[in-house]
């Protein structure tokens, strides 16, 4: 047995808005898995090595359930330009190098390498079309020590000459992929990119496969008005962006939906009946000149609310600043909109980047027994003043500032990954 004990000042979100710390306290993990989290080691772990940090924060690490793999080369690029735009101009055109097997070797890796360094260790990530490339992306996820969920995208039309199946192509190349997947901790999602880029039929086999072999989904909704539009020229049968999903079986509590900026009530009320999740990715919203997500108004309609990067439109990889943007950008929303709805608090939006998709992961909120041993050790003593605050003002300033280099350690099930 593999018996793994930390001990300094404890953070973890246990609920929605609720903190639970432990001043120099204990986790204690065995064989990956917390069975302790408190303020006094259990006598049977007193002979057992114990990994002291002291006075630093031991924090959850990050969940990022929404990020395009290879759009990573294109961090920080063209986001002058409004969604469609943008997807046309660089999008596409980069996702269509990655039939190159070398060059998405050489670009997951580094990204897996990223994602760690910055604290995430659980990810629900879309790659290319390409079902190779897909295959060495979740191996590079899976070496690199992370969990969660990869998806061959689909996309049989308006793709453009480089980056388009047939539909016949997209199904046969679906169910290769599944038939090759052989990762333990990355497993595979349905990834329909997204209405207009998927004929009635390729949206019809998917929610089949997705069914047949019990997997959950994943795609994009209501982020653009462009985009709605669209879709209801493409769907006249429908009145919201959702029933385009919903008609054909691609809509229940394991499908996650990115955006959802402009869902209005009765989206919502679809989202909340079928138990849908809603990625909020504010970083990217704000760069596309989206909008503003109503995520305080989901939240208190009782809907699925988690946090994502959206890389490339996000342009930061860091969850601790996208942690941060979704404050701001529910700041922002209530000085906008007529009868000033509530904020985001850091506690509240903490929770959205880590426990909030503890379920997907088959486990409950925050550190509890049970769940895997996934940590972040964060050393603040370079900031000034840190010695005069609490352990939670010092938790609330990391999301917002860190020195660089701050992240000492991150653990993902227990195992150290640096």
């Amino acid at each position: 047995m593999n018996i793994v004990i930390l001990k300094g000042n404890i953070v973890s979100a246990p609920s929605f808005g609720n903190l639970e710390i432990y001043e120099n306290g204990y986790i204690a993990a065995e064989d990956g898995i917390i069975k302790y989290v408190g303020s006094d080691l259990p006598k049977k772990y007193k002979n057992c090595e114990i990994t002291d940090y002291k006075d630093q924060l031991i924090m959850q690490s990050f969940a990022d359930m929404h990020l395009h793999a290879p759009q990573y080369p294109n961090l920080g690029i063209g986001l002058e330009l409004s969604l469609l735009d943008w997807l046309n101009t660089y999008t596409f055109p980069t996702e269509a190098y990655f039939k190159d097997t070398g060059f998405a070797r050489e670009v997951y890796r580094k990204l897996a390498e990223d994602l760690v360094q910055n604290g995430t260790t659980r990810v629900s990530v879309f790659s290319s079309l390409h079902t190779d490339s897909t295959l060495i992306l979740m191996d590079e996820l899976e070496k690199a020590g992370l969990r969660g969920f990869v998806g061959k995208v689909n996309m049989d039309r308006n793709g453009g000459k480089d980056l388009e199946e047939t539909t016949e192509e997209s199904i046969r190349e679906t169910l290769r992929w599944l038939d090759s997947c052989t990762t333990e901790n990355i497993k595979p999602i349905i990834t329909p990119r997204f209405t207009p880029s998927c004929s009635n039929e390729l949206l019809k086999e998917l929610s089949k496969i997705a069914r047949e072999r019990d997997l959950p989904i994943q795609s994009h909704l209501s982020e653009n008005i462009s985009e709605q539009e669209w879709v209801k020229s493409l769907h006249p049968d429908t009145t919201h962006y959702y029933e385009s999903y919903k008609k054909y079986g691609l809509w229940n509590e394991k499908t996650l939906m990115a955006h959802c900026v402009y869902s209005d009530k009765e989206e919502r009320k679809a989202m909340k009946d079928a138990g849908v999740y809603v990625v909020h990715c504010p970083s990217s919203n704000i760069n596309l000149s989206s909008g503003f997500a109503p995520i305080r108004e989901m939240i208190d309609e009782g809907l699925n609310v988690v946090l994502g990067s959206d890389i490339a439109g996000g342009s930061i990889i860091s969850m601790f600043a996208n942690t941060a943007e979704a404050i701001k950008c529910s700041k922002e929303r209530s000085i906008r909109i007529e009868g000033k709805p509530k904020m985001l608090s850091v506690s509240e939006a903490f929770y959205l980047a880590t426990s909030a998709s503890s379920t997907l992961f088959n486990e409950t909120p925050g550190f509890s027994k049970g769940n895997s041993l996934d940590a972040i050790v964060l050393d603040d003593q370079n900031l000034i003043n840190a010695k005069h605050l609490s352990v939670r003002e010092r938790f609330e300033r990391a999301i917002y500032r860190r020195e660089e280099n701050a992240i000492k350690a991150v653990y993902s099930k227990g195992r150290k990954l640096f």
